[in-house]
């Protein structure tokens, strides 16, 4: 028989255990409608939104007659081209009988009675025809959409690279070359991950509806154009025709405003401006100075964000965060200083941009019609850098004309998304080799600088600009002391997120991990910026919430409740329904019952994601309905069965009704789902060990490590549990392998003192102790515990 010395003691010091997995409560729900509408970004008080409200779609056929220029240019764009009916003349890849082979499967592409059909795997496995019904975008790459009987579309995860020969195109070609997707996995053709209806539609078709029914799985999904045609950025036009009919020829009067033209979205705020050279400095300033609003990036941000879509119809010229949530600079999908990492398009990264603060525009280097840059290699920024001062060796340190000597080589890198899209990062950085000699990321100069390391490119920028630019204050420094769960990266991100100065992407991201990895430091900046007039910081608080207690959640989050923002309101709903509803005065609460309403209706809407399921479960475990909860997740694993959080959330929740064994068996059907997934074996692991069956615990726990070594709780449980069988030098041991990787994890290191102390090892003790005081200098507990130890 095993003893388990202590395990309540062991459970409670592995922090989070199923809270931290319960707390998936997945944030990619959608919002809904709302009475309380802010004014139209594009300005003009509430007018044009109103006018959107009743205005309808007429198509660009109705446009053309007055706009022609703007149609001409419009013409073959990639707007133009981003969806169209599969025929001769808009199928680009070889369907002459070519094929193709990946993970044991040989599709064919031909043609039969003028249709173009794909032989190929389908949801079974199974090989056999699919007729392509349109094809998706025209350049780097073409992708073609396969119907199924209930309305969904799914895209092909074999591609055509429109590439130029010489350049590797021409060809067939897998989105997911390194693996091996077969029809089991969550990545297959024919999965939710590749459907159309959800994942793509919106922004390559006009006024689309996706229309999914939840009660019989299927969708029947509309739209007004099929490709991205006037009426999605300059909003529905029926209004501004019936004014064009009745006045007739002719331009309008300058002094008409956007409601008297019938326009439901206003682009002005840039009539008038203009960019004036600034003297010796050689970089052209704005005249006026940009306002707290920026229209046409807003109107440009719902489909150039990595954002969540949280109500069915965006109305164009509404600010972004009335429908969608966008991410802020996290991990894993931007690098610690900012650089793009996973596919984050635009947004985000421009956010962050000095051009951004300065009041630049997408349509400053982009014509908005053609889409196409204003001017040809460094004339696009000429235009507001004067070329004597940055155009020159002086400036840039390469040969004029060579590719070093190219604005974009430096300041606009590139990243390579779906094999062939190599995408401009629009944060328009100042190359810090240093950062990607501390932070490992990516460095510019070697990228072209083969054979070479960002030392030496740091070395040679010392030479050529003296060291004073490594000084350039930055956020990098402090989001990567973050990811490490370093303490002492709690005073910098509270700095960056109280600076108004800053970005506000930038501050919301550091509130952000404020929040996740100090949220005993956390209350004050969130209760300090929850009036923030940004609303991006706004927001960040508004995800913050649920790491406070629930009375500090009221306090700090109540007023969100009624923010002009939907997004926030919502986030704030589902961080303040239940317990922390009792501290909320009755205007709140009140305020609280619309928002829950608006929150039930955006997880409806996006029914078809898993995770509406358990955003449903959620809402309804608040209200202390545990049988309706248990139904949504149960719902979601079938559903969806390889969604992890549903099942995790679940054995929680049954867990805490008792049923541990209960909880033990969903999270072996998670594991059946998902074979070896680290998240479910830690899960399992501390389960079992709940159940006095220690040693199969520590297996669990020690597998979950190893699969999962880049999250730091899931060795340090599994050290723990080696310490709770007296297993100490082994438990050191993976306190030690777990430290190469997380150096500066207060949770590891405490553990490895705890430990060392038991094994009564005043050696290794001494080592751990030296190693926190460097991450929390001065903690008077562990000053005290130097002196006992004799550190010096």
């Amino acid at each position: 028989m095993t003893v388990v010395p202590d395990s309540a003691r062991l459970m409670s010091r592995i922090r989070g255990a199923f809270v931290g997995a319960a707390l998936v409560a997945v944030l990619t729900a959608t919002g809904c409608s709302s009475s309380r509408e802010p004014a139209s970004v594009a300005g003009g008080g509430t007018a044009p939104a109103m006018l959107a409200a009743s205005a309808t779609y007429v198509g660009r056929g109705r446009c053309v007659t007055c706009h022609q220029e703007e149609n001409a240019r419009y013409q073959g764009s990639h707007h133009d081209l981003a969806m169209q009916e599969a025929t001769p003349a808009t199928v680009l890849g070889d369907f002459s009988d070519a094929t193709f082979s990946y993970a044991g499967t040989v599709s064919r592409f031909t043609t039969r009675d003028g249709k173009y059909i794909v032989t190929t795997d389908g949801p079974d496995g199974r090989v056999r025809d699919f007729e392509v019904a349109y094809v998706f975008g025209v350049y780097p790459l073409q992708q073609y959409l396969i119907g199924f009987p209930d309305g969904r579309y799914q895209a092909l995860s074999i591609a055509w690279d429109a590439r130029p020969k010489a350049q590797g195109g021409q060809r067939w070609y897998h989105l997911y070359p390194d693996e091996k997707v077969t029809h089991t996995d969550v990545l297959h053709w024919t999965r939710f991950s590749q459907n159309w209806n959800a994942q793509c539609a919106t922004c390559h078709s006009t006024n689309l509806r996706k229309a999914y029914d939840r009660a019989t799985d299927t969708y029947k999904t509309t739209w007004s154009e099929l490709d991205v045609s006037c009426e999605s950025c300059h909003g529905p036009a029926s209004a501004h025709v019936a004014w064009a009919e009745r006045h007739g020829p002719g331009k309008a009067d300058p002094s008409l405003s956007a409601t008297d033209l019938g326009l439901t979205v206003s682009l002005r705020e840039r009539r008038g401006a203009t960019w004036t050279m600034q003297g010796t400095r050689g970089i052209a300033a704005r005249t006026p100075a940009p306002g707290a609003t920026r229209a046409e990036v807003e109107i440009c941000a719902p489909c150039h964000a990595r954002r969540a879509e949280r109500v069915d119809a965006h109305v164009p010229g509404q600010p972004l965060l009335m429908s969608y949530r966008p991410t802020f600079l996290s991990a894993g999908l931007y690098r610690p200083d900012g650089q793009m990492e996973d596919e984050v398009y635009n947004y985000g990264s421009f956010l962050q941009s000095r051009m951004h603060a300065a009041g630049v525009t997408c349509s400053d280097c982009h014509d908005p019609h053609s889409l196409k840059q204003k001017g040809e290699g460094n004339g696009v920024c000429a235009q507001c850098h004067l070329p004597t001062t940055f155009d020159v060796r002086s400036h840039h340190g390469h040969e004029p004309g060579t590719p070093g000597a190219s604005c974009v080589a430096c300041h606009m890198p590139t990243v390579t998304y779906m094999g062939v899209d190599a995408r401009h990062d629009h944060s328009f950085r100042v190359p810090r080799p240093d950062f990607s000699e501390r932070f490992g990321t990516p460095d510019t100069c070697t990228s072209c600088h083969k054979g070479k390391t960002p030392a030496w490119a740091a070395a040679a920028l010392d030479r050529w600009r003296t060291p004073a630019w490594r000084q350039r204050p930055h956020f990098a420094p402090a989001f990567a002391a973050a990811a490490q769960g370093r303490v002492d990266a709690a005073g910098p991100l509270r700095a960056i997120a109280s600076d108004a100065t800053q970005p506000a992407i930038t501050r919301a991201t550091a509130l952000e991990w404020l929040s996740a990895t100090a949220p005993e430091q956390a209350e004050q900046a969130l209760d300090a910026l929850a009036r923030d007039p940004q609303p991006l910081v706004r927001l960040s608080v508004a995800q913050g919430l649920s790491r406070l207690e629930p009375a500090a959640r009221a306090r700090v989050g109540g007023a969100l409740l009624e923010d002009p923002m939907r997004v926030i309101r919502l986030d704030a709903a589902s961080a303040l329904a239940g317990e922390p509803a009792q501290w909320l005065p009755a205007g709140q609460r009140a305020a609280l019952e619309r928002a829950m309403a608006d929150l039930r209706t955006s997880e409806v809407f996006n029914g078809d994601r898993p995770e509406s399921y358990v955003n449903l479960a959620l809402m309804e475990e608040r209200r202390g309905n545990v049988a309706g909860a248990i139904a949504e997740y149960e719902a979601a694993t079938r559903y969806a069965p390889w969604f992890l959080p549903a099942y995790v959330n679940l054995a929680e929740l049954q867990r805490q009704g008792g049923d541990e064994v209960k909880a033990e068996a969903t999270l072996r059907r998670a594991l059946v789902a998902v074979p070896g997934d680290p998240g479910v074996l830690y899960a399992l692991g501390l389960s079992v060990y709940r159940q006095q069956r220690a040693l199969e615990a520590v297996d669990l726990l020690k597998q979950a490590a190893a699969r999962g070594p880049e999250v730091p709780r899931y060795p340090f449980a599994y050290a723990l549990a080696l310490e709770s069988q007296r297993k100490y030098d082994e438990a050191l041991a993976v306190i030690d392998a777990a430290l190469v990787r997380h150096p500066d994890n207060r949770d590891l290191l405490d553990a490895g003192l705890g430990i060392a102390q038991k094994a009564s090892d005043v050696n290794r003790a001494r080592g751990y102790v030296r190693r926190l005081l460097l991450v929390v200098p001065g903690d008077p507990a562990l000053v005290q515990l130097a002196r006992t130890l004799g550190v010096r």
